[in-house]
């Protein structure tokens, strides 16, 4: 029945509508601190679900479908952004357990042992032994840190008050943070290059994300074309092929990049962009602009009703 649901929301051809699944990382375990965040078991029953009820594709292939009006009914993809290790060594093993392909974007300044700014933050946050972290100096208040709520609630402020900063002010102010917390945060959190190629040569599709993940509304165009610009020649030089995928760090269209990014994107020789505006793709849809979510729901029926929802469209 749900098959048959999702069937006529999504049939093939002209009429068909694309759904695209955004996903960050893939814990081994569930984390105390973030309870939503997908873990193993969540992802490997969620892929369960869309391998019986969705036909899932490799994005270029999806996107090349959805142009030319053959997608076929019910397609749907999987994409992770970032680059985070788990989605090697977690994500990847039950994906190819599946038969599943799913597209990753990379971004690439962080490979090798880099670190992202927020993950600064959280991990320090999250190994600070003091009751309450004093950032005064710095401009963020003083925290309560006791708690696991706590720590949540010091992560959640932190962050949004540092999230639209300059990149280099972002990494400076986090990286005093930690010193100011007598914490050194993990410099494994991120995948290495040989893992991308394994990544690649294990039949996942690799995209580009930019070098550092800014805010690509705050920068001019020159700067913008060089993160995207230099995110896709780092890849494509380490996969020794050419990258076609693009995803906008952040993501919102008019708040996260506005209309010379996308002007780049096209410049730059990419197939497809995708952002974090929800919804599904159908024939017309802009291929520099398209939409992605995640239905977090744990129940089957929620997940499939959330699926549902996304494919009816606002």
């Amino acid at each position: 029945m749900l098959k048959q649901i999702l069937g006529r929301l999504s049939p093939p051809g002209k009429q068909a509508r694309l759904s695209v699944l955004i996903f960050h990382r893939v814990l081994a375990r569930p984390d105390p601190l973030f309870p939503d965040e997908m873990d193993a078991a969540r992802f490997d029953q969620l892929c369960g679900w869309l391998k019986s009820w969705f036909n899932v594709l490799p994005l270029d292939q999806a996107v090349a479908s959805l142009q030319s009006g053959s997608l076929p009914a019910r397609a749907a993809c999987i994409t992770f952004d970032d680059g985070y290790a788990d989605n090697h060594a977690v994500a990847l093993p039950i994906l190819r357990r599946h038969g599943l392909c799913a597209t990753f974007f990379i971004a690439t300044g962080f490979l090798d042992g880099g670190r992202m700014w927020n993950d600064t933050i959280i991990e320090t946050i999250r190994a600070s032994p003091q009751a309450t972290l004093d950032l005064e100096a710095l401009g963020l208040g003083r925290h309560a840190v006791a708690s696991i709520d706590e720590k949540r609630a010091a992560i959640t402020a932190v962050i949004d008050s540092i999230k639209y900063r300059p990149v280099a002010e972002r990494v400076t102010v986090t990286e005093q943070l930690a010193a100011l917390a007598r914490v050194q945060p993990p410099q494994d959190l991120m995948m290495s290059s040989q893992a991308v190629r394994e990544m690649r040569q294990a039949g996942m599709q690799i995209g580009a994300h930019t070098v550092s993940h800014p805010i690509l509304a705050r920068l001019t165009t020159d700067q913008v074309r060089d993160e995207i610009g230099q995110s896709k020649l780092f890849l494509e030089r380490l996969l020794g092929e050419r990258v076609g995928l693009f995803a906008y760090p952040n993501g919102k269209p008019g708040v996260d990049y506005h209309a010379d990014s996308v002007a780049v994107a096209r410049e730059l020789g990419f197939d497809a962009a995708v952002s974090t505006h929800w919804g599904a793709s159908a024939r017309g849809t802009d291929l520099f602009q398209i939409p992605r979510f995640t239905p977090w729901d744990r129940t089957r029926l929620r997940f499939a009703l959330r699926m549902m929802n996304n494919l009816r469209g606002p």
